[in-house]
């Protein structure tokens, strides 16, 4: 049976103060203990019942997760059974097709012509195994027509730093195409880089047979009006594009005309080796070589084909086909040569070696040439850049061709430079423009020299890749009769249309005659 405390009070040494005052205290510390202990557990239950709750929520989670998982294993094995599944695509008003698929289609188009484009589409619809109908290759024809078209309605950015690009190109006949490019200088990309495509802005794309300094004018003060004056004009130094300009200078005195340089270049190689009786004699062995071997175990070695205009802006695959063929000459252990005997070398193309001085100053030249070209197109044109060329073009040249024609180069340049303010960058090269025009020419295919048709109204749109946007603007600005109206107004009567009628005027006058 327990005792009671105070019954043994009078054993205890300490006074019974001092054994209430720490009975008291450790009641009061085991209170406090108490209190922190639940303050704990509550702390702990709350965790517990956040994390469960925390549980919960990614239970539910994972359900959502397995149940999409199961429903895209269903969807998968629908598709496997049905076949591919396009995007979304909502035809256009008007249309039957979306936005996505003209945009495809015109895409497509750039790069490999309209018929091919269709049979593409076709192939790959066939092995995705989705049953669509697809765009015929008028129907895409008519779609780039529009994106063109709306290019060439496209506002353009008012700024005092505009530089137009313009040049002409003819296929057959009178007839020539002007076309202008626009290049904001401020937006050139930076040292080291050429310009492409969508850097450039089309301001204009016009067909005419009469291509005069009043006519070069004529356009000149409409694209001022639409577009502002500009603070250069770059041609390729026709008198026309480059006369013509002149009335900007009276609206804007600052306003300067620049050559492109290898345009200029290719007259100083001309007139380094045009007049040259050796290379004359040079260019009739090419002919009668190239006639020689084409269809011979040497077809491999025939000379490159020459153009028969800009000449001397084409030599360079011609040089170095006679500097590869000389090599080869020289070294019977190549395996280039195969089963060839050196006397049937010898025999069609040994004439080479009596040139072998020349090619190697002609060969020279044309490295100048080239290494200006390359500093022009990268660096553009500035205040110094005639030094640089220089610089570029190497200074241990042999020959005194070589180094006239250099020097030559470096003066053109700094003169143009000196009409630049410090710190102005323009440039200096037309060679994005010249490539528009293959692209258009890639485009037309065979038809390139059958004259100018209705397919120069989608001039503008192979200078940048369809987006959704264009297509969007495209088709909510332009119409197939907007297409139609700006053939009539810039085209009028084409060559093809003539030919079709002279053929077609040709049989009913026969079948007319052989009827009567």
């Amino acid at each position: 049976m327990p005792i009671s405390w105070t019954e043994t009070r009078s054993e205890f040494k300490s006074p019974l103060r001092v054994v209430a005052s720490f009975l008291w205290r450790s009641r009061e510390n085991k209170t406090r203990r108490c209190r922190r202990l639940q303050e704990q557990l509550d702390q702990a239950q709350g965790t517990m019942a956040g994390q469960q709750g925390e549980i919960q929520r990614q239970k539910e989670e994972i359900r959502a997760l397995q149940e999409r998982v199961r429903r895209l294993e269903d969807q998968k094995r629908q598709q496997a059974r049905m076949g591919c599944r396009l995007p979304e695509d909502a035809a256009l008003k008007g249309h039957k097709f979306g936005r996505r698929m003209i945009r495809l289609a015109v895409n497509l188009a750039r790069v490999v012509g309209f018929r091919a484009a269709e049979r593409v589409m076709k192939i790959v619809w066939e092995w995705l195994g989705v049953k669509q109908q697809l765009p015929d290759w008028t129907t895409i024809r008519t779609w780039l027509l529009r994106v063109g078209v709306a290019a060439l309605r496209e506002p353009i950015e008012p700024a005092k730093d505009w530089v137009w690009m313009a040049d002409h190109s003819n296929q057959i006949g009178p007839e020539k195409a002007l076309v202008v490019l626009g290049v904001r200088a401020s937006k050139l990309p930076p040292p080291g880089k050429t310009l492409k495509h969508e850097d450039v802005h089309l301001l204009m794309v016009r067909p005419g047979t009469a291509w005069k300094r009043e006519d070069m004018a004529a356009v000149y003060r409409e694209l001022a009006e639409r577009c502002g004056h500009p603070r250069a004009v770059l041609c390729d130094g026709a008198v026309e594009l480059r006369d013509g300009a002149q009335c900007l200078q009276n609206q804007r005195p600052d306003t300067i005309m620049l050559q492109d340089f290898k345009h200029k270049a290719a007259t100083f190689l001309k007139a380094a080796m045009g007049d040259d009786p050796r290379f004359a004699e040079f260019n009739t062995h090419l002919g009668k070589t190239r006639s020689a071997i084409q269809q011979t175990e040497l077809a491999h070695l025939t000379p490159p084909g020459q153009k028969p205009k800009a000449r001397f802006m084409n030599l360079a695959s011609t040089l170095d086909w006679a500097a590869t063929v000389l090599w080869l000459l020289d070294h019977p252990e190549a395996e280039s040569r195969g089963s060839l005997t050196p006397q049937r070398l010898e025999e069609k193309l040994g004439w080479l070696r009596s040139f072998a001085a020349e090619l190697a100053e002609w060969r020279e030249c044309q490295q100048v040439v080239n290494a200006g070209v390359t500093f022009i197109n990268e660096q553009g044109l500035f205040r110094g850049a005639g030094a640089q060329l220089r610089a570029a073009m190497g200074t241990n040249l042999e020959h005194a061709a070589s180094q006239q024609l250099a020097q030559r180069l470096v003066e053109f340049v700094t003169a143009a430079e000196g009409q630049l303010k410090e710190g102005e960058r323009l440039p200096m090269s037309t060679e994005i423009l010249e490539s528009t025009f293959a692209l258009y020419k890639q485009l037309e295919r065979q038809h390139s020299k059958g004259g100018f048709t209705s397919l120069l109204a989608g001039f503008g749109a192979l200078l940048k890749k369809a987006t959704d946007e264009t297509i969007r603007r495209a088709f909510s600005t332009v119409s197939v009769k907007d297409v139609q109206q700006w053939t009539r107004e810039n085209l009028g009567v084409t060559l093809i249309s003539k030919r079709l009628a002279t053929y077609k005027e040709f049989r009913s006058a026969t079948q007319l005659a052989t009827v009567t």
